[in-house]
């Protein structure tokens, strides 16, 4: 269980922190040598869009599942549940090859109740039983930092764009829109303390933690 905090903030906001990072944490190594990577994301909800109505009433105990690959690398593909649980955030995950990644979005599910990965079943069950779809392409780039103590991660997402009424993953051409323009997001993950050193590097005067979600911004087309 981790600690997660966001921030919506400017360029200048962007500039000024990034600066004092660099003098503190180091860029994550997964990030390659431009200190950056894009992420790939389908998210999955209900026809009431559960998912989505829990986050903008925000509701305190919740959960969403999505599959999630980096730039295009479909090596690595992951299932992934986030789950908030009286302010604390969980991730659990599972490995996805790319043709079960296709037969899940062509709504192809029976494999995953054989699998041997548990949070494949759980997905199956929901997917039967709760009528979880895939709804919406979420994809944007990601400047991240690490600092070991209070096993701290901060990143800056921006770029968000959301893929024009499509959600299936590999199932191209498709293209994609804006969902926030000019809009960086910080976000600050620790464990069981943020020292103090991190919390003044992030600090911006009159900027203050906001429940912004990606995946809401991106459902903005429908």
């Amino acid at each position: 269980m981790r600690h997660e905090y966001k921030h919506r903030i400017n360029y200048e906001d962007y500039l000024v922190i990034k600066s004092r990072l660099q003098a503190i944490a180091k860029p994550d190594p997964h990030a390659g040598k431009e200190g950056r990577y894009l992420i790939h994301s389908l998210y999955f909800d209900n026809l009431s869009d559960k998912a989505l109505r829990e986050k903008l009433d925000g509701v305190a105990d919740r959960e969403k599942f999505r599959i999630r690959y980096y730039n295009d690398d479909t090596d690595y593909i992951r299932l992934e549940k986030k789950s908030k649980i009286h302010g604390l955030c969980e991730k659990r995950s599972a490995p996805l090859s790319k043709e079960e990644t296709i037969w899940i979005c062509n709504g192809d599910i029976e494999f995953m109740l054989a699998s041997n990965r548990p949070l494949l079943q759980e997905l199956y069950a929901k997917m039967k039983h709760q009528l979880l779809r895939p709804k919406v392409i979420v994809d944007y780039e990601r400047e991240p930092y690490v600092y070991g103590p209070g096993n701290v991660r901060v990143t800056f997402d921006s770029n968000i764009r959301t893929g024009l009424y499509h959600n299936r993953l590999f199932e191209g051409p498709f293209y994609t829109a804006p969902a926030e323009n000019d809009c960086i997001i910080l976000e600050v993950k620790y464990d069981a303390f943020l020292p103090e050193i991190i919390e003044k590097a992030v600090r911006v005067p009159n900027r203050q933690a906001a429940a912004f979600s990606k995946y809401a911004a991106c459902r903005i087309y429908g």
